[in-house]
């Protein structure tokens, strides 16, 4: 039986898009790229293949359960799954697989010695909390940590990481360095008892702004995709070289004639001020469109841009081709990416965002995780 499709939309992933970002950001050696969420949609496995390929030699994942699949694939390097392991279970599996997972709390440093069977050695991660309030030990812990670890030597902690909350924030440099201070005295105290122990702290903007920071690996996410930290700030010019990696197409369904004081759509939210010529396109808010955005996106078709018209629809929208020309039935409607024609701009994930008043990845995420994707 041939695989089902519910939407006729497709994601398109450049692959030396990728990998042409990937080496614009320096060593592989000392990169920790962030292939969590499916990639952020754009596949897992596609994507670990590409960079390991391309030499990637550290995988940052977001759970054990994705750090297991890809050694299950075949793949060597070092994995890191953000989210630490949440059961015993979980740590069984980490120590089974050899994934680097990260000691969130006194808990976990409990479980993890529990999954070494007859205290063989286990590479484990070691989470700072400097100023995200999320997971991981407070420097007021480390000394607690510490007296836990030397009571379980098979632990071998062989990172630790901490996550920057606004180093993509022109106006937030003063936390950005209160937390870089923070991970320096965290690592000074952790690497006084573990002195080869990898730090990680810079994420795609501080890879891109704080040379400082840099330490052993750096955890690329957005800028692997395509996708600038600093969109919208003073700082936009410092990661502006990078190539988007997904575009999103959906076909034109029908095209058909909408006259002066007619509606379009649920709601009628659109009256055609004037008669005009509209495209039915096959994509909506269930395979990623927001709904949000009725009326207020464009579309690249025959690589000039577009409106979208009315109510999003689940599975269709429609748009005002009335200035494009000759618009038939199967002509593919980019919602982001495409090929302008000269003197026109594609839609980005980025250009969506800012309208829909969230961030590129959740864009991208969205529309990768709700199509098929086809590779180049």
């Amino acid at each position: 039986m041939s695989e089902c499709f519910f939407s006729p939309s497709c994601c398109h992933i450049d692959l030396g898009a990728l990998t042409r970002n990937f080496f614009r950001m320096g060593d592989p050696s000392g990169l920790l790229p962030v292939i969590k969420s499916d990639a952020y949609g754009h596949g897992l496995m596609p994507v670990a293949r590409t960079l390991d390929k391309a030499g990637a030699q550290h995988f940052a994942v977001g759970t054990v359960s994705e750090g297991c699949a890809l050694r299950k694939a075949g793949f060597h390097q070092q994995i890191v799954p953000l989210l630490g392991a949440q059961t015993q279970e979980d740590w069984n599996l980490s120590f089974t697989y050899n994934l680097t997972t990260p000691i969130l709390d006194m808990e976990s440093l409990k479980l993890a010695a529990q999954a070494c069977p007859d205290h063989k050695d286990f590479p484990v991660a070691i989470a700072c909390n400097t100023g995200m309030g999320r997971l991981g030990f407070s420097a007021h812990e480390m000394p607690d940590l510490i007296e836990g670890l030397r009571r379980y030597p098979m632990l071998k902690p062989v990172l630790a990481l901490s996550h920057l909350a606004c180093a993509d924030m022109p106006d937030e440099t003063i936390y950005t360095l209160a937390q870089q201070e923070r991970f320096k005295s965290m690592t000074n105290a952790l690497r006084a008892f573990f002195p080869t122990l990898a730090r990680s702290l810079n994420n795609s903007a501080g890879l891109q702004n704080l040379p400082d920071s840099q330490y052993e690996l750096c955890r690329p996410g957005i800028t692997l995709y395509g996708g600038n930290p600093f969109a919208g700030t003073v700082w936009e010019s410092k990661a502006s070289d990078f190539e988007w990696v997904m575009s999103v197409s959906a076909p034109v369904l029908q095209v058909r004639k909408l006259k002066a004081g007619q509606s379009i759509s649920y709601g009628r939210i659109f009256t055609a001020p004037q008669d005009m010529t509209i495209a039915i396109i096959g994509i909506g808010y269930a395979s990623g469109f927001n709904r949000a955005l009725s009326n207020c996106s464009d579309l690249l078709i025959n690589g000039r841009r577009c409106p979208q018209i009315g109510r999003v629809c689940m599975g269709m929208i429609m748009a005002d081709v009335s200035r494009l020309g000759a618009t038939e039935v199967g002509d593919l409607a980019w919602i982001i990416g495409g090929q302008p024609e000269p003197g026109q701009r594609v839609v980005t994930a980025q250009e969506l965002a800012a309208e829909l008043g969230t961030i590129s990845y959740e864009v991208l995420c969205l529309f990768g995780m709700t199509n098929r994707r086809v590779y180049h």
